[in-house]
């Protein structure tokens, strides 16, 4: 006999894989949520009494024909919790018709947020433009920089120069000058395209020049309410204060290209859409000043946007004190006059009617169902996602 098996030749192991016996019927008040087995490829559904804060079942699948299946075999069902997919939706109708179905306040503004920010990207020309006029300067003189410094590297950066386009010149190609140089065919191709100053500057401060890049707007900004009485190291030590960590012939340079006219062009400081979206659905008591300064001044750049915003805002206390008799007020007023994506969530709205007004109006929800998810996560990884499904169903089972 095989050692671990018992007389009846059935191996113990097997039965602790199998997992605890389920209940013959469902909570009163059941909780539906997806996890995923192998990411984008596999999933199955946990199934939670949220009254009890207790996993109830794991089911291989989120189809709807496998949790119809299951409620149909565990009856007593009353209100389910669930996110906005549509098989889970479906599972209930047919298994479950007389349960209410109730769609979790979470998905619903995670949803909303992406409308915002949706309508923020499709206005981000009119952000531009507001941005772009509240911080235009007028192009000041600065005095040219005085010669650069003969270090070793800039020395160096002059002679290769020199060599590589003295061969050039000779009509040699870039792979065979790198052959002659010991160089990088990308090295001698940069020292091809790129003027000489250029590279002297960067071998001067053997730095980026990028490193200036988020400053360049404070710079612009200075440089306008400054003009002739701009000088390089006051700015570089305002730079230092804000963070910044180059040279001060780093804004030199960066002067003298803006004095001739050869500073690119800087867009003026613009929020990205998920920021204007984060600022909007966080409690406003949140928000620091600034954050509330640039959150108006983007509401006055666009009346679509503003729109946006006050809908979101309307949806949010909606959410939040559970007036879910509003809803259909809400809606209305979003497919008469907001912009397409919040329009597009409205409409996603009436679809699930039901579900959504229960989900605003009773204090029931998948926020326990999303811990117990969290906490399945926390089991995959502690397995090193190699276990089979029916022992991580009963380790899901087991493990409180």
């Amino acid at each position: 006999m095989p050692q671990g098996a018992d007389e009846g030749g059935t191996d113990p192991a097997a039965g602790a894989a199998a997992g605890p016996p389920v209940p013959a019927r469902a909570p009163r008040v059941l909780g539906v949520d997806d996890f995923a087995l192998r990411r984008r490829t596999r999933y199955a559904t946990v199934l939670v009494d949220v009254e009890a804060s207790r996993v109830v079942d794991v089911l291989s699948d989120r189809t709807a024909e496998v949790l119809a299946d299951w409620l149909a075999q565990h009856p007593g069902a009353e209100v389910i919790c669930r996110d906005r997919a549509s098989a889970y939706s479906k599972a209930i109708r047919q298994a479950a018709p007389h349960a209410l179905e109730v769609a979790d306040r979470w998905h619903l503004l995670q949803n909303l947020s992406n409308a915002l920010e949706k309508t923020c990207h499709q206005h981000r020309s009119c952000l531009r433009k507001h941005a772009e006029q509240e911080a235009r300067p007028s192009p000041p003189k600065i005095e040219p920089l005085q010669d650069l410094p003969r270090t070793a590297m800039v020395e160096r950066t002059r002679h290769r120069y020199e060599d590589i386009h003295r061969l050039l010149d000779e009509g040699r190609t870039v792979n065979g000058i790198a052959r002659d140089l010991d160089l990088d065919p990308r090295t001698v191709d940069k020292y091809k395209k790129t003027p000489l100053d250029d590279l002297l500057a960067s071998a001067a401060n053997r730095r980026p020049n990028t490193g200036i890049s988020p400053f360049k707007p404070y710079l612009h900004l200075r440089l306008g309410q400054l003009g002739n009485k701009a000088v390089g190291a006051h700015l570089h030590r305002e730079l230092r204060e804000r963070g910044f960590r180059g040279h001060v012939r780093t804004v030199e340079r960066y002067l003298a290209r803006f004095s001739i006219g050869e500073a690119e062009t800087v867009h003026a400081p613009m929020p990205s859409p998920s920021t204007v979206a984060a600022w909007v659905t966080r409690h406003r008591e949140l928000l620091t000043e600034e954050e509330e300064d640039q959150l108006l001044r983007v509401r006055l750049a666009c009346p679509d946007i503003t729109r946006a915003c006050d809908l979101t805002w309307a949806f949010l206390d909606i959410t939040r004190n559970l007036r879910g008799t509003l809803l259909l007020e809400w809606i209305h007023q979003a497919v008469q006059d907001a912009p397409k994506p919040m329009r597009g969530f409205a409409n996603g709205l009436l679809q699930d009617l039901d579900a959504v007004t229960a989900g605003l109006t009773l204090p029931w929800s998948s926020g326990i169902v999303e811990g117990h998810v969290n906490r399945i996560k926390t089991l995959k990884r502690a397995m090193y996602g190699r276990a089979s499904f029916k022992l991580l169903r009963t380790r899901i089972l087991t493990h409180p």
